[in-house]
């Protein structure tokens, strides 16, 4: 058996990191071998850990996802790269493409889009150049099936609320939550609540809201 792709995640907000890291690390084909939340840090994180593919976000503290993988590049001048950001204009795409990234994908995916991205790029696919008229994941919101409910939910976790804060607040009981959350994992294509969580991170100001309550 092939050793698993080594994958090392950058974006400046942890609850997305961990999501995504959740995300990778269900396919026994990848592995993450380190985060960074900077530049510079990913620069000696690189450095360290010598991945083969960078999933780097756009927007940084210190800089950007594009930054990110040309300082790595010209230490690990073979490793690809895959930008994971929430805006997907073309001037973007078009810097992300002349940087060496071989993806562009918008945080709207569901987890086993990620999935299939990194394996492809991973594999020496390059989807920027395929001719996708969007980013990854531009058209379909993992929401969009969700009851009004279920909606709420979601804003929920992503505000950090346990099973049993949601159930106060909703005025129903735990065991009611319970059985949405495995009903919108399902449906969002995702299997963890900190996978929620980073969703809603990653869009909250975007174009996804959560249902009212009333």
């Amino acid at each position: 058996m092939a050793d698993p792709v080594r994958v090392l995640i950058v974006d400046d907000h942890e609850i997305v990191r961990r999501g995504i890291a959740g995300v990778i690390d269900t396919a026994a084909d990848l592995t993450v071998v380190a985060e960074a939340a900077s530049v510079a840090e990913a620069r000696r994180r690189g450095a360290l850990t010598r991945p083969d593919l960078l999933l780097v976000d756009l927007q940084l503290p210190d800089g950007t996802g594009l930054d990110v993988i040309r300082a790595i590049r010209a230490e690990v001048p073979q490793v690809r790269a895959v930008v994971l950001t929430s805006f997907g204009d073309e001037d973007a795409r078009a810097a992300a493409l002349e940087s060496g990234a071989h993806a562009f994908v918008l945080k709207t995916v569901r987890g086993t889009e990620i999935v299939e991205v990194v394996r492809a790029v991973a594999a020496g696919r390059t989807l920027l150049r395929e001719g996708l008229a969007r980013p990854v994941g531009s058209e379909d919101d993992p929401t969009a099936a969700l009851t009004p409910t279920e909606r709420r939910i979601v804003a929920l976790i992503g505000d950090g609320l346990s099973n049993r804060e949601i159930a106060e607040s909703l005025g129903v009981a735990e065991k009611t939550v319970k059985n949405h959350v495995t009903s919108l994992l399902a449906k969002m294509g995702l299997q963890r609540r900190t996978q929620v969580a980073a969703w809603v991170a990653g869009h909250r100001g975007g174009r996804w809201r959560s249902a009212p309550t009333h």
